[in-house]
């Protein structure tokens, strides 16, 4: 059985993904010790006991999986990128890329993964083909034109950089089974005193220089002795030549088509030495280890995330007082967060240490008053209202918790908990604890009874001490490999919500016809993901989220080495492997055409041309006698002592709130023992507290709290009151730059250019004629004895100006 951490996802240590790389070699890699040099080729190794699989010995890749658990492997890989850029790799027929430009680019995308993923592998690069000689084998005329361009270190932009600008093509050729020598001479000094998990040697060429297979059973013994896993890509697949006809059972890249034609005979001599090779290392898989470029291209297309091993959470699952089984969970599925965050730079120097920053916190006042930090408080914003919390409350207020807990609160069928019930942002496989037998014996009768009887259990899940509560079930999961239990957040009441929505079958005008339901289902029909064989009994998925990576992450990470290596460049297009990601599959798309075209035909669309009207300040501020109907038809149903919802909101309200407070006021106000002067101040305590806010919606609402100010002053005779509130209010306006809010005001109440001063007092008056106010904009009401002896109410614009008109 798996490991519970191998069940819930963990896929090992960060390897060199995808399959080119996932091929473990067949023992722990021990350096030897350098063998001698002959002044010829590589020396034979020295004698000794060659390492046999015995008959019982497990397969490699269990094997692998013991050495792991016992640690005696490190976690990371050493390998070795050796590049042919000798006089024929640059070669290529007219619109086709060379194989040295298609090779660059499978390293570019290998170490691109490296990189992005932090993976902690070490790469190295060797050039082979090259115009000069750079390695430690050189000696004489042996080991010439091959280079060692990088020594083992991690991958980064700089090698990204090298392989696409730095590594030219050579004008000389070499032996690729030499660079396969200087590689592995290479691994064996770099690696000395290290521990690796893998060893790997890949070498990309095209197989057009010459070679020598003198030294093969040699490569081939120190390859094996020391577990060093050899990987060819080139530009055409092995069974390309005349002489491959049985290569087909092994190679799995025969889907690619390649032209025979274009294979030299220097290629096929190559292709018979690298089969040799292959097969001496690995008579039933060694041909596995053969790749193309473009298959590889394919592979390697998407950015590697950085692979987390989930953590264990020990806890114990109780059930009643007396139960307790002690367990341990992982994080089976989670959402994938960005882990980088961006860092403020100098746009100049690139660099983060000439950036200083220093918070400073002002009072909102003219002169922006500083303050200590420790002299704040956070406060909550409800309306226009801020309640003050702090530090002190906020520890007393949360919901204190006991510590870790997976208590089982009861057991509930699993048809009762509704997929659309599911929540949160993880999912838990839980296990029973590792080497407790009693808790393993438990927790699997526990899971084998819940699956029998189709039952579920709801959870009470507490992560930590500081962590509030959760509700969830718990369903069994029942697998060869292992079984769990499987662990998703529950919704409280609070987080549910209810949509009720009338019923389409009460309106005739939406009820649907039969050839319409017929188009919609043939539509569903075609629209299927999931392939079918003609006989039923295969199915495919053609739709495979799991296997889709983010493009969000991709497309990040392309612009990220996009910037490393070019800054001066904007920013590259979107690759079309990640577009065609989210695309419906091609065979879908064609499929649904008919069913689509019979649902444009049935379900036209037209258009309505309705257009929504725009309300502005003077559609508020109108006055006319449109509201006077409305008035007099509340002040009637309040006359006759009926029935009012008014009447009974009188009794609850006693200030003026913040939620509706023109609504607010207007009742205060006609309350029998109301002071008007008082009410009216706590209008303009809200109206005052809405241009703090600065938003268009609370200048709406500060609006709306004037128009209802104005239209009862008019009512009940208090107009010197509003008249001071407008003169004050204009002056507020001018002290807090508020020209929108006024612009706003003078929109909506613009009625009337007649003028008249005597409703101002005797200072005002002085004031506008010397001319010392503003410009000012207002709208005052006077109230005129008429012949009959009642007052006629009237509303005047006053243009006030702040120096003598010219």
């Amino acid at each position: 059985p798996q490991r519970p951490e191998e069940a819930a996802g963990r896929e090992g240590p960060a390897h060199l993904s995808p399959a080119p790389y996932l091929r473990p070699f067949p023992r722990p890699f021990a350096p030897p010790l350098r063998p001698a040099l002959s002044p010829t080729r590589f020396a034979a190794p020295r004698p000794a006991a060659r390492w046999r699989r015995p008959a019982h010995s497990p397969p490699p890749l269990q094997r692998n999986a013991r050495r792991r658990r016992a640690g005696t492997w490190g976690k990371r890989a050493a390998v070795v990128l050796c590049l042919d850029v000798g006089l024929t790799m640059d070669n290529a027929a007219p619109g086709e890329e060379s194989p040295l430009e298609q090779a660059k680019k499978v390293m570019t995308k290998f170490v691109q993964r490296q990189v992005f993923a932090e993976s902690k592998d070490e790469v190295a690069v060797v050039l082979f083909g090259t115009d000069g000689t750079r390695n430690v084998l050189a000696s004489g005329d042996q080991y010439q034109n091959i280079t060692v361009h990088r020594s083992l270190m991690l991958p980064d932009f700089d090698l990204l950089e090298d392989i696409q600008t730095v590594i030219q093509p050579g004008s000389e050729q070499a032996d690729f089974l030499d660079a396969i020598i200087v590689c592995m001479d290479l691994l064996q000094r770099e690696t000395i005193g290290k521990k690796y998990e893998k060893v790997h040697i890949e070498m990309f060429t095209d197989l057009s220089s010459p070679v020598s297979e003198d030294q093969l059973e040699i490569i081939v013994a120190n390859l094996k002795k020391t577990g060093i896993l050899l990987q060819f890509f080139l530009p055409f697949p092995v069974d390309a030549d005349d002489g491959g006809g049985d290569i087909g059972a092994h190679s799995h890249f025969h889907k690619n088509s390649f032209a025979r034609e274009g294979i030299t005979e220097q290629q096929k001599g190559g292709i018979r030495v690298v089969k040799k090779l292959m097969c001496a290392l690995d008579e039933g898989g060694g041909l596995e280890e053969i790749y193309t470029f473009r298959e590889s291209l394919e592979r390697l297309s998407m950015f590697k995330k950085m692979e987390r091993r989930p953590a264990a959470w020990p806890c114990q699952l109780t059930i009643g007082s007396d139960l307790s089984i002690n367990i341990v969970a992982y994080k089976s599925l989670t959402e994938e967060k960005m882990k980088k965050t961006w860092t403020v730079i100098d746009g100049k120097t690139l660099s983060k240490g000439d950036v200083q920053r220093e918070t400073v916190y002002c009072l909102n006042d003219d002169d922006e008053t500083e303050i200590q930090k420790d002299d704040t408080i956070q406060g909550f914003r409800f309306g226009s209202d801020i309640v003050p919390f702090s530090k002190i409350d906020e520890e007393q207020m949360k919901y204190k918790t006991e510590g870790k807990c997976f208590s089982v609160l009861g057991f509930s069928r699993s048809s009762q908990v509704q997929r659309q019930h599911y929540m949160g942002n993880q999912v838990l496989k839980v296990f029973a604890a590792k080497d407790d037998e009693n808790a393993a014996v438990a927790f699997s009768a526990l899971i084998h009874a819940l699956d029998e009887l189709k039952l579920v259990a709801i959870v009470r899940y507490v992560y930590g001490e500081r962590c509030n509560p959760q509700i969830g079930v718990a369903f069994p999961l029942i697998k060869d490999a292992y079984e769990c239990l499987i662990y998703v957040q529950l919704p409280f009441m609070e987080d549910l919500r209810q949509y009720v929505f009338s019923s389409l079958k009460n309106n005739k005008k939406y009820i649907p016809t039969a050839d319409q339901l017929s188009a919609v289902d043939s539509l569903i029909d075609s629209m299927n993901l999931v392939h079918e064989d003609e006989d039923g009994e295969s199915f495919e998925d053609l739709f495979k989220p799991s296997k889709i990576s983010n493009p969000h992450f991709q497309r990040l990470y392309q612009c990220l080495q996009h910037k490393a290596l070019y800054p001066d460049k904007p920013l590259p297009p979107i690759e079309p492997h990640l577009l065609e990601m989210l695309e419906i599959p091609c065979v879908v798309k064609e499929r649904c055409q008919v069913a689509l075209e019979k649902i444009k035909a049935l379900f036209p669309l037209k258009d309505v041309g309705k257009k929504k009207e725009d309300k502005t300040a003077q559609d508020i501020f109108k006055d006319n006698k449109e509201d006077e109907p409305s008035l007099k038809k509340l002040k009637t149903d309040d006359e006759e002592g009926g029935f009012s919802i008014i009447s009974i909101a009188e009794g609850s309200v006693t200030s003026v709130g913040s939620v509706n407070p023109a609504k607010d006021f207007q009742i205060l106000v006609r309350q029998r023992d109301a002071n008007f002067k008082e009410v009216s101040q706590q209008l303009i305590n809200r109206i005052d507290q809405f241009l703090e806010n600065r938003g268009l919606q609370y200048y709406m609402k500060g609006i709306n709290c004037i128009k209802v100010f104005r239209e009862e002053a008019i009512k009940l005779f208090e107009f010197q009151c509003f008249n001071d509130f407008l003169w004050d209010l204009k002056s507020k306006v001018e002290d807090k730059v508020l020209p929108d809010f006024w612009e706003l005001v003078m929109q909506g109440m613009v009625t009337s250019k007649n003028f008249s001063m005597n409703c101002l007092s005797s200072e005002k008056k002085s004031d506008v004629s010397s001319g010392t106010l503003k410009l000012n904009t207002a709208f005052l009401v006077e109230f005129i004895p008429t012949a009959c002896g009642v007052k006629e109410t009237r509303v005047f614009h006053a243009t006030l100006f702040f120096s003598p008109m010219i």
